[in-house]
């Protein structure tokens, strides 16, 4: 869920709300119960969790595998130039 900043157009007072994307904006003030506006903010830097990422995290094709789909391409080309051609 997002964090939203507020400003009370009354008092000046600025305020945070933990709101769902879904959920209409705050309209009075906390403090002097106000009417409020929403500010744009520059939002928060993203953050990872855990270990991190490596190279080595994600899982290489076998050999074979990759052999047999060159050899498949390959036999598939002469075919498709003969249509071509007639």
């Amino acid at each position: 869920m997002p964090t939203y900043e507020y400003e009370c157009t009354r008092c000046g007072y600025v305020f945070e709300a933990f709101q769902k994307i879904n959920s209409p904006p705050r309209k009075r003030c906390p403090k002097c119960h106000g009417k409020v506006k929403r500010l744009i903010s520059g939002g928060c830097g993203l953050i990872f969790k855990g270990s991190g990422f490596y190279i080595t995290d994600y899982k290489k094709k076998p050999q074979k595998e990759e052999k047999k789909k060159e050899g498949k391409k390959e036999s598939l080309s002469p075919t498709t130039e003969n249509k071509n051609n007639t």
